[in-house]
C-alpha cells in the first residue's frame, strides 16, 4: 500500500534553511506528481509546492516561490523540500503527497523561531 514517511523537521531560526525529506513506497514513484502541503495551527491546509513525476516542471504559490525549493529523485524514491530564508509564518507541520490521492503521511513539523 502507499506509504509517505516525512522527516527533516525541526526548530531553525528566522532567515534559516531546512530541507525536508519524504520517502515513498508502494507505488511506481517515478509515474507520479507528488506535492508538498503545510498546515499551520488553526489554519487550512495549504499547498506549498508540486513537481511532475520527471522532475522538469515545477509550481509554487506566491508565499513560498523564490525560497523553497522542491525535487526528487526517482532512484531513490524521495522528495525534497529546500527551504531558505524561513520566516515565523513558515512555522507548521509540513506533509508530502502524491498529487492524486487522498492520502496524507504523519507530517514532520517545522518551526521558525529565535
Amino acid at each position: 500500500q502507499v506509504q509517505l514517511v516525512e522527516s527533516g523537521g525541526g526548530l531553525v531560526q528566522p532567515g534559516g534553511s531546512q530541507r525536508l525529506s519524504c520517502a515513498a513506497s508502494g507505488f511506481t514513484f517515478s509515474n507520479y506528481v507528488m506535492s508538498w502541503y503545510r498546515q499551520a495551527p488553526g489554519k487550512e491546509r495549504e499547498f506549498v509546492a508540486l513537481i511532475s513525476g520527471a522532475g522538469d516542471v515545477t509550481n509554487y504559490p506566491g508565499s513560498v516561490k523564490g525560497r523553497f525549493t522542491i525535487s526528487r529523485d526517482n532512484a531513490k524514491n524521495t522528495l525534497y523540500l529546500q527551504m531558505s530564508s524561513l520566516k515565523p509564518e513558515d512555522t507548521a507541520v509540513y506533509y508530502c503527497k502524491r498529487w492524486d490521492l487522498a492520502y496524507w503521511g504523519q507530517g514532520t513539523q517545522v518551526t521558525v523561531s529565535s
